[in-house]
Formats: structure tokens, C-alpha cells, sequence
């Protein structure tokens, strides 16, 4: 009896195996160059109408491109292996900080009204939003689903970036998003640069208008552990929250440091 069990386990789980396999082979294949693109386009836009997404959503993704840029920008971040004083230099930190505080002057009551809700000070929200758009002058002109479905077909981050287009998907067919919308070379979008799956979790309203980008902002970090009043510098209780608004560490040592000038500290040595 028990040697029957065994053996009908074994069997059950061959068939499991198979039926993985059959899975993967079903998938829509990823590549490194663009010449499977329109291919693969076909079979994700089958899968996705068995997840559930519209025909408006398909059709945006068959209406999409590959983007060369995109590849192009993804392949040649090098800015995050500068030591921090680099990276600070290149990405214009005092100009940064100096616009920062005349905005957590100017706008006194709408960071008053954030920190009231999420707990987050003006500082490193300010330092995120003059990092990733200068303010909103620089938002990007890429066409935010070409590159998506681009990095999602890529093979070097394929399941990252597959969640990233079901979710840019879901925003078309609600109407939040269209087919033409512009963003960043990854897909980013609005003052603060959200890809899709953190729109869908933690975006309010429209992410081009500052003040709903930087609510938006405040309401990720306070999703990820952020505690009102406890510092985020490095090795603070606020600080993993910075680390998971980007991976790069020297992003997130420039962005508490920044913050920490722009909220009214004076020198560097809390953030280095």
C-alpha cells in the first residue's frame, strides 16, 4: 500500500514537471536584440488576454516599438558607480539642495500637510524630486510603453519588468494611462518617476502635478517602513525606506544627504 502511495507521488509529480515545462515553453520568449520583438509581442499579448486584460490594453501593446534607447540607457548606467562626492558633483547636488529649500519655504503648507499624513519630512521628498526631474523640468520623452514591453522582453531583468507592463496595462485599459503617454528611458512617469506597479500601489491622482507626485511619494515610503520622526540617514531607522525607493547605494546616500541639508542640517558627515 505505501509502496503504491510512492509510486503514485512520483507519477504526480513528473506530470507537475511536465506541465511546468509545458508552461515555459508556451511562454513568450525573451531576447537581447530586436529582431524577436514583434514576435514576442504576439504571444504576451495572448497571454495577457488570459490575465484578464481588455482589448484596448492589447492593442496598445501590439502598437508598441522597440526601444533602442531604452536598451541603449539600461546598458550605460554609470553614474552609480561614482563614489558619492562624483556623484553628488554630477548630478548637480547644491543646485539641488538650494531649490529645495526655497520650495520647503514656498510650499510650506502643502509639506506640512504631507508630513501630517505619512510622517515624511520635506527634505528627502525635495531631494527625490530635484534627483529625478529637476523639479518636473525633466520628465523624459520616451513613450513609456515601448520602453516597458522593450525591458520586459529584454532578457537581463524579463520578470521585473513583465510586472511592470501587466501593471501598465491594467492603468490603460482604467483610462489613468494611454498608449501615447511619455515618461523616462525605463518607462518612468510624472514629477517623481513612478513605473507602473507603483502607480497601480501607491500613485494619487495624477503623478505630473507635483503635489500628487510627492503625496505619492511620501505614501511609498510610508508603505515601506518609513516612521514619523526617526531619522534616515544611514544606519537610521528611515533609511531602508530610501534604499527601497532605489537600489543604487550611492543614490540613496546622496538623497538622505541632501535631504538632511534641505531640512537644516549644515554638514555631509550624518550621510557619509
Amino acid at each position: 500500500m505505501i509502496k503504491g502511495r510512492e509510486i503514485a507521488t512520483a507519477a504526480f509529480a513528473v506530470l507537475a514537471m511536465l506541465a511546468c515545462l509545458g508552461a515555459k515553453a508556451d511562454a513568450a520568449q525573451c531576447g537581447s536584440t530586436a529582431a524577436g520583438f514583434e514576435a514576442w509581442k504576439s504571444q504576451f499579448a495572448e497571454e495577457a488576454k488570459g490575465k484578464g486584460i481588455s482589448a484596448s490594453g492589447v492593442a496598445a501593446l501590439i502598437g508598441t516599438n522597440y526601444a533602442t534607447a531604452t536598451i541603449v540607457a539600461d546598458r550605460s548606467q554609470r553614474s552609480f558607480s561614482l563614489s558619492l562626492d562624483q556623484f553628488l558633483a554630477k548630478r548637480g547636488a547644491s543646485t539641488i539642495v538650494a531649490r529645495g529649500r526655497a520650495l520647503k519655504q514656498s510650499q510650506a503648507a502643502l509639506f506640512a500637510s504631507i508630513q501630517q499624513r505619512y510622517g515624511v519630512p520635506p527634505g528627502p521628498l525635495l531631494a527625490i524630486w530635484g534627483m529625478e526631474t529637476g523639479f518636473g523640468s525633466q520628465r523624459g520623452n520616451q513613450n513609456m510603453l515601448s520602453a516597458v514591453a522593450t525591458l520586459a522582453y529584454d532578457c537581463r531583468r524579463t520578470e521585473y519588468f513583465t510586472e511592470q507592463l501587466y501593471a501598465a496595462l491594467k492603468l490603460i485599459d482604467r483610462g489613468a494611462l494611454s498608449a501615447t503617454t511619455r515618461g523616462s528611458m525605463h518607462g518612468e512617469i510624472g514629477q517623481t518617476q513612478f513605473l507602473p506597479k507603483n502607480i497601480l500601489a501607491y500613485g494619487t491622482g495624477n503623478l505630473d502635478v507635483a503635489a500628487n507626485a510627492l503625496n505619492s511619494t511620501a505614501n511609498f515610503l510610508k508603505a515601506h517602513g518609513w516612521r514619523a520622526g526617526a531619522g534616515y540617514q544611514p544606519g537610521e531607522a528611515n533609511f531602508a525606506a530610501i534604499q527601497a525607493w532605489n537600489a543604487a547605494p550611492v543614490y540613496q546616500r546622496a538623497i538622505a544627504l541632501m535631504g538632511h541639508q534641505i531640512d537644516g542640517g549644515e554638514g555631509p558627515s550624518a550621510a557619509r
